[in-house]
C-alpha cells in the first residue's frame, strides 16, 4: 500500500509532488537538489557545494522515512554537465562509503532553477 511521507527536515517540495513515498519495505524519495532546507531557496554555487547540500538534503529526507543513506539501493544522478562526473564521484564516496547502491549518471541538460545536479533514491526501511 502506498504512504506519502513529508519530511520535516528536507527542503520544502518546489512542485506538485511529496518528498517521499513508500510502497511496502521501499522508500522512492523525489528528486533532491541543492535548496537550503530552512528556506526553501535554491542554493547556487560551484558544483561541489551544490552535490554536497543536495546529498545532505537526501540523507534528512531518508532520516525523516525511518530509514538512511545506508539503506540506499538505487541512485539516479542528474546532471547539468557530465564534466562534473568525476567530481560528483569524489563527492558521492564521502556520502556512500562502501556496499555501493546501484547508480545511473546521465546528463541531462538543463535542470530546473538552473541547478547543476539533482539526485534520486530508493532506499529500505
Amino acid at each position: 500500500m502506498k504512504r506519502v511521507i513529508h519530511s520535516t527536515n528536507g527542503p520544502p517540495p518546489k512542485g506538485p509532488y511529496s518528498h517521499a513515498t513508500a510502497c511496502g519495505d521501499l522508500i522512492f524519495v523525489s528528486g533532491q537538489g541543492p535548496v537550503n532546507p530552512q528556506t526553501g531557496s535554491v542554493v547556487h554555487g560551484d558544483f561541489s557545494a551544490e552535490a554536497r547540500l543536495t546529498l545532505k538534503n537526501l540523507e534528512a529526507i531518508l532520516k525523516d522515512c525511518g530509514s538512511s543513506l545506508d539503506k540506499v539501493v538505487k541512485v539516479n544522478v542528474f546532471l547539468a554537465s557530465i564534466d562534473d562526473f568525476g567530481q560528483l564521484n569524489e563527492i558521492y564516496r564521502e556520502f556512500f562509503k562502501s556496499d555501493f547502491p546501484a547508480r545511473t549518471c546521465v546528463q541531462a541538460g538543463r535542470l530546473p532553477f538552473d541547478i547543476k545536479v539533482e539526485i534520486e533514491v530508493i532506499a529500505t526501511v
